[in-house]
């Protein structure tokens, strides 16, 4: 692995769960990080609960778009971390892999998409730390009472 490692978030659809992972990824690393992420069968656009979840811890991820798994891709990532992509993610011999069990957020409001979040939160920190990577110390504005 680089000092600049590449870590590639992987789902079905990239468009919830493995966006808001890479979302708080480059939030939490800023440029230590190489970061990527892609689906199996990428939807047409981003799960508009996850940006909305993401927007309220003041990470925009509007700029992001579901992208298509690439053999390439994979194979040059450091990192891959699977999130329900089942068999259609290719394994590569020495590569680091993490299969994150998370509820899949398509078709959900945003109230059940924040515990999600929160909960991959916590996974990336603990990637960050695995990695030996320190996070950016940063106050992330907590969601208004509901």
């Amino acid at each position: 692995m680089s000092d600049r490692p590449s870590v590639l978030f992987v789902c079905v659809h990239n468009a919830g769960r493995s966006q808001m992972a890479a979302g708080w990824l480059r939030h939490l690393a800023a440029d230590t990080v190489e970061v990527r992420s892609a689906g199996s069968a990428p939807a047409e656009t981003i799960n508009p609960a996850a940006v909305q979840a993401m927007r309220e811890v003041g990470i925009d991820i509007t700029d992001q778009t579901p992208k298509r798994l690439e053999y390439a891709t994979a194979e040059s990532s450091d990192v891959i971390v699977t999130m329900g992509c089942g068999d259609s993610c290719p394994v590569f011999p020495g590569k680091r892999y993490e299969d994150w069990k998370l509820d899949d957020p398509a078709g959900k409001g945003v109230d059940a998409v924040r515990p999600i979040r929160d909960e991959i939160r916590g996974r990336v920190e603990k990637l960050l730390t695995d990695l030996n990577l320190a996070t950016r110390p940063r106050r992330t504005p907590q969601r208004p009472p509901a």
